[in-house]
């Protein structure tokens, strides 16, 4: 049953003659019903908090308080939580929030007054990120995480990540290469399973890597096959040919074989996630054969990290709390790629492109710092937008690829193959460009990595949007795994 509110004037109050101090109560983390209680309400009343005028993510509530100390939760749509930013303890009520008031009473941030132009969310995160004040988990509190989610992964299969309904898209090898592509970027999908009928398996992928490939081996040596020949090229014969789909190129140029990478319906999660990190593929066909020597195999699903981290997110978002190392700011953990400070020396460069690079400068930085996507960024290196390998696929959009020269294309030009035509940038009316701070815990930032089609996030300055950094799927399940 929830208690009335006390009474939340803005000047000082005597009650039995003790002076009652204002204190402003802040949960800027979003939700559609959120309340305050504390050892000031005996825990046993409910404070309703209010959203801000133009931060309708951002929840307040004024109390008058006692000077002293105070311990205080938030209970969001239902759940308990802490704000991870502010000071926090645990005690008789779990993690809780503290709070010291002295006699002078707390005066209102400048940011709090309705005069204030309305802030995104964004900035208001970045406005509470105290880097002084989180709180930096011991190594020994990061190994029992890991511990915790490696027990899950080990004990949940792949099984698990089977849709309740959905399609998988195979190509036979037989099929023109131009068309398989054309299929990609109508369907929208980055990769599909190859299946040769002659052998009865599944015998490779097809992705926009390949593409890649395709493209810059034309652009740098020429073709001796016509337009005609182009478009009735079977993807077996660019396998059998000099451009090998089933070789992987490393970070020097050089090609090696790579066999396909595939997984059972009933192998464990963890096995999964390291095969996709071991083999570096964006995605491992879940395939399941009724017959002891793997004849008539059955294509189930594709596998992603995604679909692994969204099933750590969903096991541990009710005992997050029990795992300290989901509530640090990203800023505090080694993870991702970030751009180098001043005076640095070590450390690896965040690849980034004006609109204006050339494509083929685009598609060659992709092969050789092995990396799926690039931050398109504007002279102050505020982002714009990114081209990712899938937006390859583009180009066999209307046969794109037989009209355009790399190196003559701008990836601003590119980009809009793809897009809109009145839309100079998809970063500013889609969802191309995901972005999180530095301050964002990570449990957060995997909540975001887990939602179908993310697969990074780019770590931006509020306001400006300057780049920082940039964090993958990856980047994520490798240090989850380590």
């Amino acid at each position: 049953m929830f208690g009335s509110s006390p009474d939340t004037g803005h000047g000082n109050t005597v009650v039995s003659g003790q002076v009652m101090i204002p204190k402003r109560f802040v949960w800027p983390y979003g939700g559609r019903r959120v309340l305050l209680s504390g050892s000031f309400t005996r825990w046993t009343d409910h404070i309703p908090m209010s959203p801000m005028e133009g931060c309708p993510t951002v929840f307040q509530a004024i109390c008058n308080m006692a000077p002293g100390y105070h311990q205080y939760k938030f209970y969001v749509d239902g759940e308990w939580r802490h704000d991870e930013h502010q000071p926090f303890v645990s005690g008789n009520y779990g993690v809780v929030n503290t709070v010291f008031i002295s006699r002078e009473p707390d005066s209102v941030p400048a940011f709090f007054s309705r005069e204030t132009p309305s802030m995104s969310s964004m900035e208001v995160d970045d406005v509470f990120m105290r880097p002084d004040a989180v709180p930096r988990i011991s190594e020994a509190d990061l190994e029992m995480c890991r511990h915790r989610i490696s027990v899950f992964l080990s004990t949940h299969t792949a099984y698990e990540l089977l849709p309740e309904s959905g399609k998988i898209i195979a190509f036979d090898v037989n099929l023109p290469v131009k068309q398989a592509f054309h299929v990609l970027y109508e369907q929208g999908i980055p990769v599909a399973p190859l299946w040769d009928y002659s052998k009865g398996h599944f015998v490779g992928v097809l992705s926009a890597l390949d593409f890649i490939l395709i493209l810059r081996e034309l652009g740098n040596h020429g073709s001796n096959l016509t337009e005609e020949e182009l478009e009735t090229h079977t993807i077996s014969a660019w396998k059998e040919g000099k451009l090998y789909l089933n070789r992987q190129i490393d970070g020097n140029g050089r090609s090696y074989y790579r066999q396909l990478v595939h997984a059972g319906p009933y192998d464990s999660l963890k096995d999964v996630a390291l095969k996709i990190l071991q083999k570096k593929v964006a995605t491992v066909p879940i395939i399941h054969s009724s017959s002891k020597d793997g004849s008539f195999p059955q294509l189930l699903h594709l596998a992603s990290l995604s679909g692994i981290l969204k099933c750590i997110c969903r096991h541990f978002r009710h005992s997050s709390s029990s795992l300290p190392i989901l509530q640090q700011p990203i800023y505090s953990i080694p993870l991702g790629t970030w751009v180098p400070k001043i005076g640095e020396s070590n450390g690896r460069p965040l690849a980034m492109l004006r609109p204006n690079a050339s494509l083929g400068a685009a598609l060659s930085l992709l092969v050789q710092a092995e990396v799926s996507s690039i931050p398109i960024v504007d002279d102050n290196n505020s982002l714009l937008d990114i081209y990712s390998r899938s937006d390859i696929t583009a180009l066999a959009r209307d046969k794109a690829y037989a009209q355009i020269h790399l190196d003559e294309m701008s990836i601003h030009q590119a980009l809009q193959l793809g897009q809109d035509a009145n839309s100079p940038y998809g970063f500013f009316n889609g969802q191309r460009c995901q972005m999180c701070l530095r301050s964002d815990p990570l449990h957060k930032v995997m909540e975001r990595l887990a939602n179908p089609g993310v697969r990074r996030l780019v770590i931006v300055e509020a306001g400006s949007k300057r780049v920082e950094g940039i964090i993958s799927l990856t980047d994520v399940l490798r240090f989850l795994l380590a």
